[in-house]
């Protein structure tokens, strides 16, 4: 029997609290004080008629893992803590939540208004699949709220928001974009991935559902896939229920990862945001960069929404290089305390062109027509010391600098001739 205290205890805990303890004030099987991983596939029962009501959710239990498993619901219980939701839902990827909240309440004639910056797989989503669906999609350019509250104004089922956006850190006013889609009586979803529970909550701006990539920051060691999707009891019902026919399931063992990896979750980001706060502001002074993306930087367009709506800024940096791929492909490698691949939210820190990133399913001149070009860098600030981050930063722009002034021809004198002596004929 349970005896320790429900979730009820954790309402007036700081978020650090919760995510260590939420959905685990339960006894454990055997008093273990760590998640148990139960990796079996159903679950059997002596009485029929107990049975039948658990099959039909009249009582408390499982049936059959692609329905519901009980490592995975601790984890849908922790996100649920964090995100102050009422329900969630664990799919086995980022991409896995995103469509299927998409496919759960969108349908052939129905409209669905976002914007041209978001992950470039949720683009191709909106470019490539929905249409074929017979959805009506509209992209907006992210920058101009005027324009997605007329687009919403026009009438649609569905307002999709990334904020902060993959890879260009633009920030949408939640409020004031959600206030757009009640007026048509619109559904808003929300990515909250780069946010993270830490910083920003839009349940509480008003959102109806959130997705995250719980293999990103949540997960937080680049070991595991996982996608998180919360809201409203209703609404988790249906997204639940396209998972159990539609099969993107999360595995247990992957569960408890992502439930081990969201405990240190608030230490992590504090150490992470501190260094990217410090490595856009280096990157602010570089002059082999052309711009930052960072909003915590008070030149960011949209600093001022982002102090509205968020508690932190974030681990994530993009900055646009000059001499695009070509100062890439010498920056890049030179550095030591980085990998170059493509994921993010990891301890370690990662660098990534956009093309090998965020938006590798788009062609170069999908990438460039959504205001992606070629020398955008993302950069996911890891936890190592901000000063060996920051050296190493440093030591590869001189390395650039070097390989520039070695291919630059030198300049040379011009010989010295004679003369030349007309001779009369």
């Amino acid at each position: 029997m349970n005896n320790k205290p429900d979730s009820a205890g954790l309402d007036n805990a700081g978020t650090g609290t919760r995510a260590v303890w939420g959905g685990e004030q339960v006894r454990h099987p055997y008093n273990a004080t760590q998640t148990p991983i139960v990796v079996s596939a159903a679950y059997g029962y002596d009485d029929i008629d107990n049975w039948y009501d658990v099959a039909l959710g009249k009582a408390p239990g499982f049936i059959y893992s692609r329905m519901s498993n009980p490592t995975v619901e601790i984890l849908e219980a922790k996100i649920c803590e964090l995100e102050k939701a009422a329900s969630a839902v664990a799919f086995s990827s980022g991409m896995a939540a995103i469509s299927s909240v998409l496919y759960t309440f969108l349908a052939h004639g129905n409209r669905v208004v976002s914007t041209k910056d978001s992950y470039g797989g949720t683009n191709k989503i909106f470019e490539e699949f929905l249409p074929r669906m017979g959805v009506e999609v509209t992209l907006c350019e992210t920058f101009d709220h005027e324009e997605i509250e007329r687009e919403v104004a026009k009438g649609c089922q569905l307002l999709y928001l990334e904020t902060p956006t993959n890879p260009t850190l633009k920030i949408l006013d939640i409020q004031r974009l959600v206030s757009a889609a009640k007026r048509v009586g619109a559904l808003v979803v929300a990515d909250n991935t780069f946010a993270t529970p830490l910083n920003q909550n839009p349940l509480a701006l008003g959102v109806d559902v959130v997705v995250h990539s719980a293999t990103k920051f949540l997960s937080g060691h680049g070991d595991v896939l996982g996608g998180l999707v919360c809201g409203a009891g209703f609404l988790m019902d249906k997204v639940r229920h396209y998972r159990e026919i539609n099969g993107a399931a999360l595995d247990p063992f992957s569960a408890y990862l992502i439930i081990r990896g969201m405990k240190t979750l608030v230490l992590r980001m504090r150490q992470q945001q501190h260094s990217a706060r410090a490595l856009a502001e280096f990157l602010g002074s570089e002059p082999l960069v052309e711009s930052v993306n960072y909003p915590g930087l008070p030149g960011h367009p949209n600093h001022a929404v982002a102090c509205a709506q968020m508690r932190g800024f974030g681990a994530i940096v993009s900055f646009v290089l000059v001499g695009g791929m070509d100062t890439v492909k010498v920056l890049l490698p030179r550095l030591r305390f980085a990998h170059c691949a493509g994921n993010l939210g990891a301890v370690e820190t990662l660098y990534g062109p956009a093309r090998t990133t965020s938006h590798v399913e788009n062609t170069l001149e999908e990438r460039l027509a959504l205001g992606i070009g070629e020398g955008l860098v993302r950069v996911s600030v890891g936890i190592e010391d901000t000063d060996d981050l920051l050296d190493d930063l440093k030591q590869a722009f001189a390395f650039v600098r070097r390989s520039r002034d070695e291919q630059t021809p030198k300049h040379t004198q011009p010989s010295i001739k004679e003369p030349c002596t007309e001779v009369a004929s």
